[in-house]
């Protein structure tokens, strides 16, 4: 078997097991075990909490000590049997702190695949800007595939779906053991623990533009959970009046329309940022938000189902105009002595912080407008695109950049 096919099956696993539950945990949760929404928020916050600091932990164990496969792929087994006794939990008590433990085990992992699979490819001498994004985009891929089999066997309101996780987990655990070392480089042996979890890169703070910047991709990120979290239990509470349509029926397989248009935007993200620049491209990704979630709020799965379509089309602009371009804007600014370091900050301010905080937030809007267990959709999902609206205004505001377009995006050496 091939190096790009066997990372290839690396990839495709590793957002199989995320892809498998976390879209349909909020509806189980709420719709199965009767948690509330503060709960199901401090549930999907531990991903964000996970974030903080365990990708820069299991960083430096692999950095300085052990095979960065083995680091993988222990991690994963362990994930593995956390996912199945998370199967057994049916009190808040007690899912939470295995949950907790597992978003420790599993939010480094993403970061220890990319530098699993740059350096094996470089081992090979393959041109890893050109082949790694073929590999990766199978990921998204195999995202794709655990939802619709969660959907297509209906257990996204059962606790099955973390069996299906755990299963893949562990072959994914199993099978990295079989990929080729790679050992600690020398050169991370000597870092400080400072450079280890990325400290250095607060310097940035110090350049007011990078400073607002990164703020502002902090409020921002916190609503990429927000889809996550609810979108599921918002299509299926339709059930009462659209019981048999299809967006209800088929709720997970419909959301994934948004990782399909997430791969298509991808594309035009070069095109988009050499001729408006990033300002314009953040705030394109802000209003994008704003679509989403306001779409949402008018759509339903009869004569409004092309406004719930809509809301999943923009989403892929909403994501990686944000997601992608704020992480090239970051590289353009850092120097290349804390280029890791500084997309490393990039993730705490927005997958750590902005989750949290995202997380929580809607948690408690979503309980704000639940009487007697049914939830005023329509009211939340304007919260949240009025939200983004302020976020959007107010940087365009205070955000100063001017952009060339005769210039092209140069990273720093």
């Amino acid at each position: 078997m091939g190096i790009k096919l066997r990372l290839t099956i690396l990839n495709f696993l590793q957002y199989f097991t995320w892809g498998a539950w976390l879209l349909s945990t909020g509806s189980y949760l709420g719709a199965t075990l009767g948690f509330t929404g503060i709960q199901i928020g401090a549930v999907y916050g531990t991903m964000g909490f996970a974030s903080l600091f365990m990708p820069a932990l299991l960083g430096i164990v692999a950095d300085k000590w052990v095979n960065t496969e083995r680091v993988l792929g222990t991690s994963h087994i362990i994930l593995g049997g956390l996912l199945i006794l998370l199967s057994t939990q049916t009190s808040f008590s007690a899912f939470y702190p295995i949950v907790f433990l597992a978003s420790m085990f599993y939010m480094p992992t993403i970061a220890l695949t990319n530098s699993l699979s740059y350096a094996i490819l470089e081992k090979e001498d393959e041109d890893i800007v050109n082949v790694f994004p073929k590999i990766r985009v199978w990921g998204t891929v195999g995202f794709i595939f655990a939802v619709w089999t969660v959907d297509m066997l209906d257990l996204g309101i059962t606790h099955y779906q973390y069996i299906i996780s755990a299963v893949a987990s562990i072959l994914l655990g199993v099978f990295a053991f079989t990929l080729p070392s790679v050992k600690p480089s020398k050169a991370n042996k000597n870092k400080t623990l400072v450079q280890q979890f990325g400290l250095d890169a607060f310097v940035l703070f110090k350049k007011k533009k990078v400073a607002i910047f990164l703020v502002f991709s902090m409020l921002l990120g916190c609503v990429l959970q927000i889809s996550n979290m609810w979108g599921d239990g918002f299509l299926r509470d339709f059930t009462i009046n659209y019981d048999g349509y299809f967006i209800v029926e088929h709720s997970l397989m419909f959301i994934t329309l948004s990782m399909v248009s997430e791969t298509l935007f991808i594309l035009t993200i070069p095109y988009f940022l050499k001729k408006f620049g990033i300002k314009k491209v953040m705030l394109m990704s802000m209003f994008a938000w704003v679509l989403r979630f306001a779409l949402f709020g008018i759509g339903d799965p009869g004569t409004g189902a092309i406004f719930l379509t809509l809301s999943m089309i923009v989403y892929g602009m909403a994501f990686d105009f944000f997601n992608i371009s704020g992480s090239l804007f970051i590289e353009t600014e850092a120097d290349q002595s804390i280029r890791s370091s500084s997309e490393g900050l990039c993730m705490l301010m927005t997958n750590g912080l902005g989750a949290i905080i995202g997380a929580y937030g809607s948690g408690y809007i979503v309980d704000l407008f639940t009487v007697d267990d049914v939830r005023d959709w329509t009211n939340i999902w304007f919260i949240f695109a009025g939200y983004s609206l302020v976020v959007m205004l107010i940087f365009a505001i205070v955000f100063k950049y001017k952009h060339n377009p005769n210039e092209e995006l140069e990273i720093k050496h």
